[in-house]
């Protein structure tokens, strides 16, 4: 039986590696606890809930999802007016925002609306492994663009060969980023804009972190930058601010020629959101807003908590970036990614991603996740700090 070559080309997922160790570990008894996925613990808000429960009820949503594949337009308006409010952008629902099963479907779709086969489409190193894997799948290459402490994670768009820049068809950027957390400045979007108008590159921002900022950082959106309408989409999700990431719902907003290569792919592919779960997630835009703020209020004391156990066992000079629920952390000088998480699960049983699966430039670092509870956070900094000192 024949399997597709492009298989070939894409490493195991990270997470489910990660799941199926964890998994492992338990089934023989070890008390693991893992700070490797970003998926958060707490509840989603009860209005949200009552919301799905009572639109499931209803016999009319039982059918295909209203508008299919497009997401509901009532949906698509609480988008626009939420984008608008909070990020200052202008959206048209009918034109310029789709409904996702997620902002990685999106990342998905987008590749494959908008890659040839041998295409190059630009992403950073390090970088979300999805989208190197929706590259491959597409038929494109990606180009490793390298992202640095000593530039604030941000690429150097006049480090990237003009040949390469001149083939590249798309570029998939991430900001908060993942892994590093690190923040995008409004010179960075102006530059990034100019870049892709210069050499006709589609920008996929993907921008599910956009709520999830510290130390006075203020959340942004690309398409608030003059311009960015003419190059790029921007996804989110619901998923961060709202607890929401098992019930798979987000959004793709931007240019409309990019909105409907990315709508023709769904019209392929799926049939849509379920309506009930549309109906919940424009009661999570309309009325749950104070569980970000409260949501921030936990993510801080949690950091804090890790923040204060580094500098007990020596990362005393460690300074975090500004966004998501991740820490992006050095590993101890002599050590590689992998032998510092190995050291952690072998002797605390602590699970952590290692840097060098999200890249070359990734190399070097952990990434520690704050969606745990509390109190599993806690043991887990006790084990450290005693399998450290």
């Amino acid at each position: 039986m024949q399997i597709a070559d492009r298989l070939n080309k894409i490493p195991p997922y990270l997470f489910m590696e990660l799941r199926n160790k964890i998994a492992k570990a338990r089934a023989e008894g070890i008390d693991v606890i893992s700070l490797a996925i970003g998926d958060p613990v707490d509840p989603t808000p009860k209005p949200i809930i009552d919301e799905l429960c009572k639109q499931a009820y209803v016999p009319e949503n039982h059918r295909y999802p209203t508008d299919e594949e497009k997401g509901m337009l009532s949906f698509r308006k609480a988008v626009a007016n939420w984008y608008a409010e909070r990020y200052k952008v202008n959206l048209d629902p009918k034109t310029e925002i789709l409904g996702l099963i997620g902002s990685k479907e999106g990342c998905h779709h987008f590749a494959l609306g908008v890659v040839n086969y041998g295409d190059v489409v630009l992403m950073t190193d390090p970088g979300y492994p999805a989208y190197r894997s929706s590259i491959f799948i597409a038929g494109g290459e990606p180009y490793h663009v390298a992202i640095k402490p000593e530039n604030g994670y941000l690429p150097k768009f006049e480090d990237i060969p003009s040949d390469i820049a001149k083939k590249a068809v798309g570029m998939f950027l991430n900001y908060p980023n993942n892994p590093t957390g690190a923040t995008a400045t409004q010179e960075f979007f102006n530059d990034l804009v100019s870049f892709a108008k210069s050499y006709d590159i589609a920008i996929c921002y993907d921008n599910p972190y956009s709520e999830v900022v510290f130390d006075g950082e203020e959340p942004k959106s690309l398409l608030a930058t003059p311009g960015a309408k003419d190059v790029a989409v921007e996804l989110n999700s619901l998923s961060k601010p709202f607890n929401m990431t098992g019930w798979r719902i987000g959004m793709a907003m931007g240019n409309p020629d990019l909105i409907s290569a990315i709508s023709k792919v769904k019209e392929n592919t799926d049939s849509g959101i379920f309506n009930p779960i549309q109906f919940a997630g424009i009661t999570a835009i309309k009325e749950c807003q104070d569980n970000i703020s409260n949501m921030l209020k936990i993510y801080n004391k949690r950091r804090q908590l890790v923040l204060n156990t580094l500098k007990e066992i020596g990362w005393a000079d460690y300074k975090p970036a500004k966004g998501t629920f991740y820490l992006w952390i050095p590993v101890p000088k002599g050590m590689s990614s992998i032998d510092f998480t190995t050291l952690l699960f072998e002797k605390a049983s602590v699970v952590v991603a290692s840097g060098s699966a999200y890249g070359k430039y990734g190399e070097g670092f952990i990434r520690i996740s704050l969606t745990v509870p509390d109190n599993r956070l806690a043991e887990a900094m006790e084990r450290i700090k005693k399998a450290m000192l």
